[in-house]
């Protein structure tokens, strides 16, 4: 058995980012960057005001209160064409370009109206009040590197830079086949000693999560004719994941069906819990990784394997996110294999805490739905207590 981390690697250095494709800024929510969103403009392009108020010279109204002239006003997107000179003001609203000869804004809670002139009752240093050109950005800047996934943050910060369309990967083929005689999919009669397929569903709900696109090829029974239409739906996809057929004994029936269409295995098992019987190799020239069928095992792993390799293929960071957190109840040693335990989450006095579920058991998906976060126990990892700090994943959502 390999460790984890030396799994990981083996999954993500297989792999290359596929193709970039353009996509308007309006549709690129979610998508991953294939090159550097670039500035076109400066933020703000001139000096704006970021109050309502009047536009005046700062030594006019260093001995306030002083009486100034309103020669003219100067809304949001309707500059003020004038200068301003000594004794003079404009009026001016948040948005408004700072006119030519002004140095600083006086709010209005700040004045006395007049028909024609305003009484400035309170002196304001230059630039108070007064966004500066290129105060955000400057055109060049690097507003969003490649490699992230956009946020709405982000989408709205590039439109900003008045760029209309990015460069993004496109989203990874991910080829989906669950096998089993025992399986049906949810609502279909179910077969005698069967169950419900529900991994295939939460399985493909995290590669759209993650920036992929699943194709699903159905549920294949646990021969090798079916196994072997894996080899033959392949064309077009970036990555195969097979659920189920990965156990003592099944691995052989995976080799005999798909060896023959060009599969070598890369490794088998690994020294985790849940999830050891895990399968990765080539299907000819794509990436094939085998999932265990049990639903909690299928989803760890997949939280482990299947998300660093798809942000390998949309050329993003493979790094685990892992942080700290503290035991909220004692943990036994652990054994040879890494452990990734259920727990809840919950802040106390600022700091993260995790409270193990008392089940484990590796079937119980209800209590994979109320878990927020897998406390991770390397291999032998002593005995923990309450209040100890232990590394956790946390579940999406």
């Amino acid at each position: 058995m390999i460790s984890v981390d030396e799994a990981v690697a083996r999954v993500t250095a297989a792999l290359s980012p596929v193709a970039g494709e353009p996509a308007p800024i309006a549709r690129a929510h979610g998508r991953a960057l294939a090159q550097d969103a670039i500035a076109r403009l400066d933020q703000p392009p001139f000096p704006v005001s970021a109050m309502d108020g009047y536009a005046v010279r700062a030594a006019d109204v260093a001995n306030a209160p002083a009486v100034l002239n309103v020669i003219g006003s100067a809304p949001a997107g309707q500059p003020f064409s004038g200068e301003v000179h000594a004794g003079e003001a404009v009026r001016i609203f948040t948005g408004g370009v700072v006119p030519r000869g002004a140095d600083t804004i006086i709010i209005q809670e700040n004045t006395d109206q007049g028909d024609s002139c305003v009484t400035i009752q309170a002196a304001s240093p230059a630039g108070k009040h007064i966004r500066a050109a290129a105060q955000d950005f400057r055109s060049g800047d690097v507003l969003v590197k490649a490699g992230k996934r956009l946020t709405a943050r982000d989408v709205a910060l590039i439109a900003a830079g008045d760029v209309p369309e990015v460069r993004v990967r496109k989203r990874p083929q991910v080829l989906v086949a669950a096998t089993g005689d025992e399986l049906s999919y949810p609502g279909e009669p179910r077969k005698p000693g069967g169950i419900v397929a529900s991994s295939v569903s939460g399985l493909c709900a995290l590669i759209e999560q993650w920036g992929g696109e699943p194709r699903e090829l159905g549920i294949l029974p646990d021969r090798m004719e079916s196994i072997a239409q894996i080899a033959d739906s392949a064309a077009g996809a970036d990555l195969i994941v097979t659920l189920g057929g990965a156990s003592v004994g099944d691995h052989d029936l995976i080799q005999r069906a798909l060896g023959p269409k060009g599969f070598v295995l890369d490794f088998w098992k690994i020294a985790m819990r849940p999830g050891k019987p895990l399968i990765f190799g080539r299907l000819g020239a794509t990436p094939l990784l085998g999932l265990p069928g049990n639903p909690v095992s299928s989803y760890v792993c997949a939280l482990l394997f299947l998300k660093p390799a798809l942000a390998a293929l949309l050329g993003a960071s493979t790094e685990s996110e892992v942080q700290m957190a503290r035991l909220a109840g004692a943990m036994a040693a652990n054994d040879a294999r890494q452990d990734y335990v259920r727990a809840r989450a919950f802040q106390r006095d600022g700091e993260l805490w995790a409270e193990p579920l008392p089940i484990q058991d590796s079937s119980m998906q209800k209590a994979l739905a109320d878990a927020d976060v897998l406390i991770v126990r390397p291999p032998r990892a002593p005995a923990g207590g309450k209040g100890d700090a232990v590394p956790v994943i946390r579940l999406e959502g």
